[in-house]
């Protein structure tokens, strides 16, 4: 896959930043330390740039409709301004992906979200402004996904008859986290005339954020307080300088986002779950929460079926007690050489200063504090099961 650079590239190159591959893009794996900006992130705040992740745009009559039944909870619940999490399946339920969905105010073209954001008008109190006009949503494929997502909303809108335009927008936006107890401070600080910092969580608004017309979420993927931040791409140098350079926020790579999202338990697409490699389910995957079978999705009599039957498997923590570094792929045995699961993430937690790992394992072992032990080249280190997160978050 050809490489992809996200708007920032030049700025990371410029302070120094190793690169990686991650889902056909170019991007920072670190700064300065892993340590050092995951320690940021627990302790104070870090700015990471997400830009890697996709922005699908949908609008129209039934844009709603489409929508929801293609991803597995409720977005017919949704108001402008709130999001939520779901899984994106297919007709056995197996999970193609994972995503945020946000409802745009009504009557965003589909195409221009981050062109039109200046144009959206709050009532006095703040909130969105919705007086008429079409619904709109925004959802966030993981990297490398939002071709495909993009072919797979149009097509199933062609094959429903739906009133709805989609409209791949990953170009047209660039988008930051800032993670971290300060950082509702330093949002506000970047917001004087909006004050984000009284947002909901998974609740989201437009704001000019240093000057900038953004989509201002309270959402992230570290367990700590935090914000996403979606702007125009060509406008991003001044938003990242706004916390970086104004604020001296600590700018953060994938590689302590890795490890922040570990200590939670967060899923990672293409790792934790892959629909070709080692395809999971919702239930499986233990974000069964994020699964309303009053809606009509696909795949969703699968997975109906898989809830009263039950799973095999189930994801889950491991937090060694012997010295070594689980990494995604080893096994987890019984402790006397039967394999009953195996890993797929795994690192030295910086907060914790403890090997932990994540993956699934057979259900009879997948209790918390079971007694399990993962090989690591070759031998058998003792471990127990934890429940994620690790961190009371």
């Amino acid at each position: 896959m050809t490489d992809r650079h996200p708007p920032l590239h030049g700025a990371h190159e410029a302070r120094g930043a190793k690169f990686t591959d991650f889902g056909g893009w170019q991007m920072p794996v670190e700064f300065d330390s892993i340590r050092t900006e995951h320690a940021a992130v627990r302790e104070s705040v870090g700015v990471f740039d997400v830009s890697h992740m996709g922005e699908i745009e949908v609008a129209g009559p039934e844009a709603t409709a489409l929508t929801d039944r293609l991803t597995t909870n409720d977005v017919s619940a949704l108001d402008p301004g709130d999001s939520q999490y779901a899984a994106i399946t297919d007709e056995e339920g197996v999970m193609l992906d994972d995503t945020v969905v946000y409802r745009l105010p009504d009557g965003t073209p589909a195409g221009e979200g981050a062109a039109s954001l200046a144009d959206v008008e709050r009532d006095h109190d703040g909130d969105l402004d919705a007086p008429g006009g079409d619904p709109a949503y925004l959802f966030v494929p993981n990297a490398g996904h939002d071709g495909q997502m993009e072919d797979r909303w149009t097509a199933h809108r062609d094959e429903w008859g739906l009133d709805a335009t989609v409209a791949n927008a990953t170009a047209d936006w660039a988008m930051l986290a800032v993670q971290g107890p300060d950082a509702a401070d330093a949002l506000d600080e970047a917001t004087p005339r909006d004050r984000v910092g009284d947002l909901s969580k998974f609740e989201a608004t437009t704001a000019a954020v240093a000057g900038v017309e953004s989509w201002v979420a309270r959402t992230g993927y570290t367990g700590e307080d935090g914000f996403e931040v979606m702007c125009p791409a060509d406008a991003v140098e001044s938003v990242w300088a706004a916390f970086v350079d104004d604020r001296e926020a600590q700018p953060c790579g994938l590689g302590a986002r890795d490890t922040l999202r570990t200590e939670m338990g967060y899923l990672l697409s293409g790792q934790d779950f892959d629909p070709e490699s080692d395809p999971r389910t919702p239930y499986e995957a233990r974000i069964g929460f994020v699964v309303k079978l009053d809606t009509e999705f696909v795949g969703r009599d699968a997975l109906e079926a898989q809830k009263e039957a039950g799973v095999d498997e189930k994801f889950v923590g491991v937090r060694l007690s012997e010295r070594g570094v689980p990494r995604g792929g080893y096994a987890v045995t019984d402790g006397d050489l039967t394999r009953v699961g195996k890993l797929t993430s795994g690192t030295m937690s910086p907060t914790l200063d403890e090997p932990i790992g994540l993956g699934y394992l057979h259900e009879s072992y997948a209790d918390a504090g079971t007694e399990v032990s993962v090989v690591v080249r070759g031998d058998e280190k003792r471990a127990e099961v934890v429940i994620p997160p690790f961190l009371d978050r």
